[in-house]
């Protein structure tokens, strides 16, 4: 199963793309998204919107992973992550491909063995997990691959059901665009 981790965010958007076998994971790419703070909302969301499709485009992923918004006592960071993770959602929608949401502790829990674990535990994780020389850097783009992991890990199966039922309301969306 190839699964695309998505760690949200407006100014650093984490994409990690791995490829699942059982317990195995293996690393396809990984990127991060960025965006300049002094640009206005809509254009950061399309920076995010254009490398998320490039990545979809480039590694046809089978399921979208995307860490679970949770609250902060920053309300503008949480509105930059809740805005980054629509994108994705309508992206993942669009194609048909469907999205599990896992919490910061979920994640952590499943690639270190302990929910608050450090992010420096996380890289190591994702490093030694990936098979890879250090962790991938900066933090997002290590974050977007442990989702990744996660979701490959914790029987990120969206049943067969669940996905044909995606798949096709995609296909019926596009047929409606059509004419």
């Amino acid at each position: 199963m190839r699964v695309l981790g998505v760690d949200p965010g407006l100014t650093r958007c984490g994409l990690g793309v791995v490829d699942i076998a059982g317990r195995k994971a293996a690393l396809v790419d990984v990127r991060v998204a960025t965006s300049i703070p002094s640009m206005a909302a809509p254009e950061r969301l399309a920076v995010v919107g254009d490398a998320l499709d490039a990545v979809l485009d480039e590694f046809a992923p089978d399921a979208i992973a995307l860490e679970r918004v949770f609250a902060q006592h920053n309300v503008r960071t949480v509105m930059g992550t809740a805005q980054a993770s629509g994108v994705v959602m309508l992206a993942a929608a669009r194609r048909g491909l469907p999205v599990e949401m896992y919490t910061p502790s979920e994640v952590k829990a499943a690639v270190t063995g302990d929910g608050r674990a450090q992010k420096a535990q996380v890289g190591f994780m994702v490093a030694r997990i990936l098979g890879l020389a250090e962790p991938p850097k900066p933090a997002d783009a290590a974050d977007a691959l442990a989702i990744a992991i996660t979701h490959g890990w914790r029987g990120g199966t969206v049943g067969a059901a669940t996905d044909a039922q995606s798949r096709w309301a995609a296909a019926e969306r596009a047929a409606r665009r059509r004419g």
